[in-house]
């Protein structure tokens, strides 16, 4: 029994490396109560780029301006991943890596470096580890070749915490950092709480974020921020998706676009993310979306939209096209960009 059990195991870890979803596709019994999953997905992607923003491989909340207008295509596949999942009894253990760690020679090898996105523990309600911060709504992230797609207009962190749940409330401790003013002083933790409300129509969370942030000179702050996130369903299988972000939420949103402190002050954001999905058919389907993010003391002004269209050749592999345009609307530059992509979920 226990050597049949290791051959299962093996092989699972074997077609995990190969194929991946983030819902677990393999599933074994471990003893009476226990069981574990393997789980991930490949993701390859050929994209090109053509503007005065530099070439990235997904756009984020900041890029490097160009005095010249450039062009560039590359193909990769740092956003493959894989997952494995433990749950014996009330407990449950999670793990998750995907290879955008960098490194990488793309004259030779193309190695990547395996990066951790996520390491938690969860028993009863209580959730300990790196996840998602519980300020984000994960439902509320658009269906993108452009990974995770116009980041400026979403809450999108993984960091350490310790959450509480009690139905659809609830509450967190987590990492504080800041980006601007005295790191080596971030002392207290960023609390979090956030109420969730959902049906047969969708769902929509409200988020609540406070902080202690500390200056270059001493001064200490306090930074507060909201946020109102979801999705909802409209005609047939088409959805709605939101987020919109308001006050000093610094870090939390725009994926690099924003510093919690700017000299001596708190900036504050406003930014928010319309996507619409359509499907033409049973398999095929289309989203477009817009984002926008602005801030009130650096007048960092940032935009993206796009429009895709996804088919499935079979349940679990996809192909799609992209094509959008991201801006720094403050420093007047902006990148087109087309994006193909091929994604195998177990």
């Amino acid at each position: 029994m226990l050597t049949s059990t290791i051959k299962n195991i093996t092989l699972a870890t074997s077609l995990c490396l190969v194929a991946g979803s983030t819902a677990a596709a393999f599933d074994f019994e471990v003893g009476d109560e226990g069981k574990l999953s393997f789980g991930g997905y490949l993701k390859v992607d050929a994209r090109y780029v053509s503007g005065d923003v530099a070439y990235r491989d997904f756009w984020i909340g900041s890029g490097q301006p160009l005095a010249d207008s450039a062009n560039q295509f590359k193909i990769f596949a740092n956003e493959s991943r894989f997952n494995t999942k433990y749950v014996h009894g009330d407990v449950m253990g999670f793990i998750e890596m995907d290879f955008y760690g960098g490194g990488g020679n793309e004259v030779v090898s193309n190695s990547a470096n395996p990066r951790l996105r996520h390491a938690f523990i969860n028993y009863k309600g209580l959730t300990a580890g790196q996840t998602w911060t519980t300020f984000m709504n994960t439902s509320a992230i658009p269906e993108t070749a452009d990974f995770a797609g116009a980041t400026i207009g979403l809450a999108f962190i993984r960091q350490g915490q310790v959450r509480y749940e009690m139905g659809d409330f609830q509450v967190s401790i987590e990492n504080p950092e800041s980006v601007g003013g005295d790191t080596a002083n971030d002392d207290l933790p960023d609390v979090v709480a956030r109420y969730n409300v959902k049906g047969d129509w969708g769902n929509v969370s409200f988020s609540a974020l406070g902080r202690n942030l500390n200056t270059t000179t001493g001064n200490s702050e306090t930074a507060f921020g909201g946020s109102i996130a979801g999705v909802v369903n409209t005609f047939g299988r088409d959805d709605f998706r939101f987020q919109v972000h308001l006050g000093d939420v610094g870090r939390y949103v725009g994926v690099g676009a924003v510093q919690d402190l700017v000299g001596e002050e708190v900036e504050s954001t406003t930014s928010y993310l319309a996507a619409y999905r359509h499907y033409w058919t049973d398999t095929l389907r289309s989203t477009v979306l817009y984002g926008y993010l602005e801030t009130d003391v650096s007048n960092i002004e940032r935009s993206q939209w796009s429009v895709n269209l996804f088919q499935n050749l079979t349940p679990a592999l996809a192909i799609g096209v992209e094509v959008g345009n991201f801006a720094m609307d403050d420093q007047n530059v902006d990148s087109d960009y087309v994006q193909l992509s091929m994604r195998y979920a177990l």
